[in-house]
């Protein structure tokens, strides 16, 4: 444990990137870099994002309704000011299917020990919610990417390492092996253990009031984790010109082995839809067994994150860093970005190569963790 914690506390001290204003890109942040030889073209310089068909997204559709801090969606105010869930699903072939995995607002994928990938999926407008899940174990890393948004953690127990982290006094986690908590879960007799966990979100509400959680954000995070453009206005990515690559097929396979997960774009909505192939399943859409819906996302980032094996397979990820970058896609075009994070509670922010905090498009976000050295592909 004392490893994870000062390879996290070290990069505290890390420098962060100059962040921008939400709204149009502003000019470049001047570096010094070597002068391009011939044969390397001069690299387009973003201005504002292009305007778009304006679509009546600029007003609320009904009174009193507020953005949502993880989608920029116009939601209810009561639950714009309701702090999330931050949810633990697995996704191995024995864990599918999933149930209202399609409700959440942003999803982080990484590899856990073996190479099966696991899920923290993050829900905004979650106590009406009858089923959730499956619930697995936590790893510390997932707990660094749930503090960015001061949600409660849900899982299911853990290995020791993560011990100290969740006794940290901000730390709150609603823990299907804990008794006190065992009002938020139920067992499907359907399902084998350990595949059969979920939560409700009526349960979760209970165990979070008898534990005297706020429901209120605490002031911990940033107030503004994304930077978004509206609907009216989408960002489109024809401001990096040449620089911004077609991508209308986004293959994670050589990340993540066992999953194989790939991201299909339709042009007919401007959504990247999820499929994959699991040993042992057949390749197809990731469905929804609560809602019949494929997964699908508006925003898609692919983060090269620095991890290590601490023992018996178990990683450890650099979720605190401003050394490492990745990619963004949206509306079927692709821009190399750059990435930081340097507290606990602060949001990882995400730059394009001039030094600007990219402007993402108001819907879903997905977020692959990906570890150095592993590679993507798109088209």
């Amino acid at each position: 444990m004392k490893k994870i914690k000062l390879w996290f506390a070290l990069t505290a001290f890390l420098t962060v990137f100059c962040a921008c204003s939400p709204g149009n890109i502003p000019s470049p942040i001047v570096q010094e870099t070597p002068a391009p030889d011939n044969n390397t073209p001069t690299p387009t310089v973003p201005t504002a994002i292009p305007s778009g068909t304006a679509d009546g997204d600029s007003r609320p559709p009904q009174d009193g309704m507020v953005r949502s801090l993880l989608t920029n969606e116009w939601v209810d105010a009561d639950v714009a000011a309701t702090r999330p869930i931050a949810v633990m699903i697995p996704n191995e072939s024995n864990a599918i299917p999933h149930y209202n995995l399609s409700e959440a607002s942003v999803i982080y994928e990484a590899n856990v020990e073996g190479r099966m990938t696991r899920m923290l999926a993050i829900f905004e407008d979650w106590e009406n919610l009858s089923k959730i899940g499956n619930v697995r174990s936590l790893r510390a890393y997932y707990a660094y990417w749930a503090f960015e948004w001061d949600a409660f953690i849900v899982h299911h127990g853990g290995p020791f390492f993560i011990n100290d982290l969740l006794a940290e006094p901000n730390t709150q986690t609603i823990d299907a092996n804990q008794a006190s908590d065992s009002a938020a879960f139920f067992r499907d007799a359907n399902r084998q253990a350990p595949h059969n966990s979920y939560a409700t979100g009526s349960g979760l509400a209970s165990v979070v009031q008898k534990k005297g959680y706020s429901l209120a954000y605490r002031g911990l995070t940033d107030k503004e984790h994304f930077v978004f453009a509206t609907k009216d206005t989408p960002n489109d990515l024809t401001q990096y010109g040449s620089d911004a690559k077609d991508a209308t097929y986004i293959d994670m396979s050589g990340c993540y082995p066992l999953t194989r997960c790939y991201f299909e774009y339709n042009d007919d909505d401007g959504l990247y839809y999820r499929s994959q192939y699991l040993s042992g399943s057949t390749d197809g859409a990731h469905m929804d067994a609560a809602t019949g819906e494929q997964l699908s996302f508006k925003n898609i980032i692919v983060q090269n994150t620095k991890s290590e094996d601490i023992g018996n397979g178990y990683l450890a990820f650099q979720c605190h860093d401003t050394t490492r970058d990745g990619w963004y896609f949206t509306n079927g075009r692709g821009i190399h970005i750059h990435w930081s994070k340097t507290s606990d509670y602060g949001a990882t922010k995400y730059y394009d190569d001039f030094g600007n905090e990219i402007v993402m498009n108001t819907g879903k976000t997905m977020i692959c963790i990906v570890q150095e050295g592993n590679t993507f592909t798109y088209r």
